[in-house]
């Protein structure tokens, strides 16, 4: 029989009113994904056993005992019944995924590669490999090997024709107004963030830091959203989850750390909803046509509009569109004419005098967005 290990019940999600949302499953993740319904699920973040296949423990040079991973659940009898169990648990996390929805998984060398391979034979669609690079990894105390200090995280979307949740504005925004890349640097978790058991122990030998799960549901999800992790451990997905606007779903078979996740994810206070608000992406912009910025009279006709450096120029004409020499058209078939290339974003390329100094017609064209957003709707 299936058991959860509810929280404070939040009001449900719209379109999740038939989901255990904001409660942790207690039991096999594949039968309650099983039970879940189809195509009800945002995102999935999966930390799945790594299968290290420890076959003896590890000392420091003073033969100190290392806390490594030697927990049942991560021991499989070989790398065929790991890979069924991988197959098994991806199949049923495709099924509840949302058409546009899309996954997450991490791993490191032991597992990861095998992962990816089920993923792509379960018609998953890539998206991105992401470098956790650790600040602070385990050393390799053996000598032996370069020192492990990154994981690898997969990004993929539930089908090729998916179009998951992106928020590529918000993401350069924090990133200095530069585009986010895929290495990433976090330490491991440490301090008062990981939870430790009434022995003063780590509660769990894999916890990962709330700032990875943070840029990945931030990034990659919207307020109101729901998150499912399949191995919820100490409950980070959760917990980010929460504190983000977001619902969670977790599912977890060990009591101990159930335990833990509760009393984590209780202590959570969630931010307001302009807090997580995330930035509008240009594709979810109302559409400007340059025909309205001539029409406002933000840019009249006869200007002459040229590239940043001003070695290509054109003449705009009162219908809105662009004359360069024998060159006609739009701002972007003009722009890709004049550079002989195949396409051109003519809202960057373009340039127009505004307060005397060489601007993208863009900033035109976000005046006139500002403008839509304060008419009532």
């Amino acid at each position: 029989m299936l058991r959860t290990a509810r929280m404070a019940q939040s009001a449900n999600a719209e379109g999740s009113r038939s989901l255990p949302i904001d409660t942790i499953l207690v039991g096999d993740c594949i039968d309650h994904m099983n039970a879940l319904p189809a195509g009800s699920v945002d995102l999935i973040f999966a930390d799945p056993p790594y299968n290290l296949q420890l076959e003896q423990g590890l000392t420091r040079p003073d033969q100190s005992k290392v806390d490594a991973v030697d927990d049942d659940w991560d021991k499989f009898d070989s790398f065929a019944h790991y890979d069924r169990f991988t197959r098994a648990w991806l199949a049923a996390a495709r099924r509840i995924l949302k058409t546009d929805g899309a996954i997450w998984v991490i791993g490191s060398y032991h597992n990861i590669f095998r992962v990816g391979a089920a993923l792509q034979d379960l018609e998953f669609w890539m998206l991105n490999d992401v470098i956790w690079r650790k600040a602070n990894p385990m050393p390799n105390f053996r000598g032996t090997r370069f020192t492990n200090a990154h994981e690898t995280l997969i990004w993929a979307s539930k089908s090729r024709a998916s179009r998951p949740t992106f928020n590529y504005e918000q993401l350069k925004l924090a990133n200095d107004d530069v585009q986010m890349r895929s290495d990433w640097l976090f330490p491991i978790c440490s301090g008062g963030e990981r939870l430790k058991g009434d022995d003063d122990e780590k509660l769990h030998p894999t916890q990962k830091p709330e700032a990875l799960l943070y840029r990945v549901i931030s990034a990659t999800t919207k307020p109101g959203d729901v998150v499912l992790d399949p191995f919820f451990g100490t409950g980070t997905t959760g917990a980010v989850a929460k504190k983000l606007g977001r619902h969670f779903i977790g599912i977890e078979r060990e009591d101990t750390y159930i335990a833990g996740a509760l009393k984590r994810i209780a202590a959570i206070r969630p931010l307001s909803a302009q807090t997580v608000e995330t930035a509008v992406t240009r594709r979810a912009a109302p559409r400007v046509a340059f025909g309205s910025l001539v029409e406002m009279g933000l840019i009249t006709p006869g200007t002459e509009l040229t590239d940043d450096r001003q070695r290509f120029s054109a003449l705009v004409r009162a219908d809105g569109s662009l004359v360069s020499g024998e060159h006609m058209g739009s701002i972007h078939r003009v722009g890709a004419l004049v550079q002989g290339a195949e396409a051109c974003n003519g809202w960057t390329f373009w340039h127009a005098r505004d307060a005397g100094k060489l601007a993208p017609i863009d900033i035109f064209r976000a005046q006139v967005r500002a403008q839509m957003d304060r008419i009532p709707a």
